[in-house]
């Protein structure tokens, strides 16, 4: 990281990557490249995971480079409704999650595990179950 450093400092000392000699310039890029490495592959800081619904629709809205409107019309519902989602008025419905797994390709247990409805179905399926378990 010391080497890194030193030849970053450089280069802006000197008015750029481009005035490196051409083994600096080749090392840098080589370090840089392994540095990256090392943090995605064993210090895993990048990229950062959403946490919440909101986060990874966000995240998407991002890359894609998209408005709220835009993303609302690719995900074939209603800018209000998008938007209400996004600030907590509104919980995701089945249709609103779908399209979020179809046109965003957000993965589909992320969705569920972050959405009321899979706490719903969670709380549901835990009373049948002590139904079930009273009757016998």
């Amino acid at each position: 990281m010391k080497t890194i450093e030193s030849l970053l400092e450089k280069a802006t000392a000197i008015g750029g990557f481009h005035e490196l000699a051409k083994e600096e310039a080749t090392m840098l890029s080589t370090l840089s490249e392994l540095a990256v490495a090392y943090e995605d592959n064993t210090l895993k800081l990048m990229p950062i995971e959403p946490n919440t619904l909101k986060q990874a629709i966000e995240s998407k809205m991002a890359k894609l480079g998209l408005t709220q409107a835009k993303l609302a019309e690719l995900m074939g519902i209603g800018a209000p409704k998008l938007s209400h989602i996004l600030s907590g008025k509104r919980d995701p419905d089945v249709s609103f999650l779908k399209a979020a797994h179809e046109k965003l390709n957000i993965d589909a247990e992320f969705l569920l595990t972050h959405s009321k409805l899979f706490t719903i179905f969670i709380f549901s399926v835990s009373e049948c179950q002590k139904n079930e378990a009273s009757n016998f």
